[in-house]
């Protein structure tokens, strides 16, 4: 099983973010959204990364989950530090998301590296 996710400190996220640490920002920014839309019925993915189920629904439990949310790292960033919006990374294609309650518009963005989310 792999290592559960976890918000970084203020000073981790500070630190990952000058250097940058790409892993440590996405998988911090996945456990923020995992605290801020609790659930299993969409599965979000950034390859290579990490994945995380979040959002109330009907939960998943094995195969491949109904509701799927797939972007590349850079993408995920800009989404969770509000660089880019959920719609303008539908419109651009930059998102890949299939299945119900995929819009994650309500929840992003997250916060900013320099904010300590």
């Amino acid at each position: 099983m792999p290592a559960r996710l976890k918000v970084l400190t203020p000073d981790q996220l500070a630190a990952a973010a000058a250097a940058p640490d790409t892993k440590a920002l996405v998988k911090h920014y996945l456990a923020v959204l995992e605290q801020r839309a609790p659930g299993r019925s969409v599965e979000v993915r950034v390859p290579p990364f990490a994945a995380v189920q979040v959002v109330p629904g009907v939960r998943h439990t094995r195969g491949t989950p109904p509701a799927v949310v797939e972007m590349d790292a850079e993408t995920w960033l800009a989404l969770a530090t509000g660089r880019m919006t959920w719609h303008q990374a539908i419109d651009d294609g930059v998102v890949v998301a299939s299945g119900e309650r995929t819009d994650l518009s309500p929840y992003l963005p997250l916060g900013d590296p320099g904010d300590g989310q």
